[in-house]
């Protein structure tokens, strides 16, 4: 990819895999009449986490695992505005491209949704703390009953020694001015808002003015209705907070899958402004409907070649020594002969060969055997 093709705002391919973070974040093709969603007011911009990004990508530019036509199936995700859905062996990278789009494109933070088999819709949308607001509010009665206020039409405490003579509407004056004061210092009820936590799904259908990565991880694990509970979010690209839209409050300031994040939510319905960029990764356990497929981009990611790996390690591991060869090549025979292994079990066993006095061709044979394991055979 040249230069010029990368800097040229004509080119539909704003993403090239290179995982390169950008001076400016690139401006991305304006999405389709039918993906046009008009959530806001819009929510500032989300915070960055470049040590996650680090973590999975290493330092430096990424190595590049995908080849031109996969390159397009992302940027067509990305003019389309539509979820991609990866596929491969376990351990291959699927989620790593989560965030290498997000450092690539600026988008700041990436929002990880992992489903389990007991995972349902709600709880990528939002939590709502039932019981604690329960007992928040029950804490706030006891604490109002201890402080009595005129402005609700609760009496004031008759004290030891007092005549009676005083009613209930006319306190003394020392009286008046400790009530008027307790009246200023007391504690506000609880709001709803407080108890209200927005998931990874729902965070990323708030309206920021551009998209946010979302990465629903190994959707396969999921009980077989949630794909196609699914469906409707992914259409609309809103959706709404019952417990809101009861609420006789206009708006709510509920928590979000931030960091310390808050936003506010206005009628109980939340709606994006920009469809999120959801990649969906999937190990292939079983089959997704037809209808759910449908609203998705099929991407299928290979092993890496020999010199895709070598470059893996040396950008994880700042070297390619002739111990991480051998180890590249062994990895490589053991996935060409049927076996299960994940890219994190060749970076370990590199990661050994750097020890001092480790030797993986005398005593820490074995070691090297057990971290390179196929692990279709549950041991």
């Amino acid at each position: 990819m040249s230069s010029h093709e990368q800097a040229d705002p004509s080119n539909w391919r704003v993403f090239h895999a290179t995982g390169r973070a950008p001076e400016s974040p690139p401006q991305l093709p304006p999405a389709p009449p039918w993906r046009r969603f008009r959530g806001g007011p819009p929510e500032p911009a989300p915070p960055d986490d470049p040590q996650a990004a680090l973590r999975r990508l290493g330092p430096g530019d990424a190595t590049a695992q995908l080849g031109r036509e996969e390159i397009d199936i992302v940027n067509a995700a990305l003019v389309l505005r539509r979820p991609l859905l990866i596929t491969g062996p376990p351990g291959i990278g699927k989620s790593t491209l989560a965030y290498l789009l997000s450092r690539e494109l600026g988008l700041g933070r990436v929002l990880e949704w992992n489903i389990v088999s007991r995972t349902t819709l709600r709880d990528g949308l939002y939590v709502h703390d039932a019981m604690g607001r329960a007992q928040a509010i029950a804490a706030w009665q006891a604490g109002v009953g201890n402080t009595p206020d005129p402005a609700l039409g609760e009496a004031p405490r008759t004290v030891e020694g007092d005549s009676g003579d005083e009613t209930a509407g006319d306190p003394p004056a020392e009286a008046a001015v400790n009530i008027a004061t307790r009246s200023k210092d007391r504690q506000l009820p609880p709001v709803l808002g407080d108890f209200i936590t927005l998931g990874p799904l729902g965070t990323a259908l708030l309206p920021y003015d551009r998209p946010r990565v979302l990465l629903v991880d190994e959707l396969d694990k999921s009980d077989i209705d949630l794909p196609n509970d699914l469906l409707h979010v992914l259409e609309n690209g809103s959706y709404d907070v019952p417990e809101l839209v009861r609420d006789a409050a206009e708006e709510a300031r509920v928590h979000t899958s931030d960091p310390a994040g808050r936003a506010v939510v206005r009628g109980g319905r939340v709606e994006c402004a920009e469809f999120p960029v959801v990649v969906i990764t999937s190990n292939g356990e079983r089959e997704f409907p037809a209808a759910f497929r449908r609203r998705c981009l099929p991407l299928e990611m290979r092993t890496p070649s020999r010199e895709q790996l070598l470059a893996m390690v040396e950008r994880h591991l700042g070297n390619r020594t002739p111990e991480a060869k051998s180890m590249v090549d062994g990895y490589l025979q053991r996935v060409q002969a049927g076996g299960t292994h994940s890219l994190d079990q060749l970076l370990n066993a590199v990661q050994m060969t750097t020890a001092g006095g480790f030797q993986a061709d005398g005593d820490g044979r074995k070691l090297v055997e057990m971290l390179l394991r196929d692990l279709a055979k549950g041991r």
